[in-house]
């Protein structure tokens, strides 16, 4: 019968504590933002096929890039969408000027001899140009990769957003 009664109470108090620790992380929220728990892991999502990407780009690696470029865009077109992600208007801006880069991006890596349509420019952050076979899509690619990091920056609200993992740039005459 204590036994009984031991567990019993053990499992309320297991409950409890599970309930009120979940209802906090559902709660939570970036500071200076109005995310959810669902916000902070769609940002380890994207920070994730941010870092996937530029490793495939530098990497020089036509297949894998398209690949992660048809990952990412579902991922943009639900954040600047808005509905199922609670984030700032600024970030779901962001969101759709990205996609069309990455949708941009991997029509002319499809099709090489296709016309680039004209975008308007994002301010780049300092890049390096990428490698060979990506050489013609390398401002796209720049720019989609510096949105993306805009938008981990919107996710994480006051979170440090970690550096693109881009291979070090030559010193030229060095």
């Amino acid at each position: 019968m204590k036994g009984k009664i031991g567990r019993i109470i053990a499992l309320i108090a297991a409950g409890s504590l599970l309930a009120v620790g979940t209802s906090g992380m559902a709660s939570a929220s970036p500071a200076g933002g109005k995310g959810s728990s669902s916000t902070q892991a769609v940002a380890a999502q994207v920070l994730q096929l941010r870092d996937d990407l530029t490793k495939a780009a530098y990497a020089g690696n036509v297949a894998k890039t398209r690949a992660d470029l048809d990952r990412l865009s579902p991922v943009l077109a639900d954040l600047a969408a808005g509905k199922r992600y609670q984030i700032q208007s600024e970030t779901q801006q962001l969101s759709s000027a990205a996609k069309v880069r990455a949708d941009e991006s991997n029509r002319l890596l499809t099709d090489p001899t296709a016309t680039p349509q004209q975008i308007p420019p994002l301010p780049l952050p300092p890049i390096p140009d990428l490698p060979g076979p990506l050489k013609i899509v390398s401002d796209l690619l720049k720019a989609l990769l510096g949105a993306v990091t805009g938008i981990l920056g919107g996710l994480l609200g006051s979170l440090p957003v970690p550096p693109l993992p881009v291979p070090p740039v030559p010193v030229p005459g060095a």
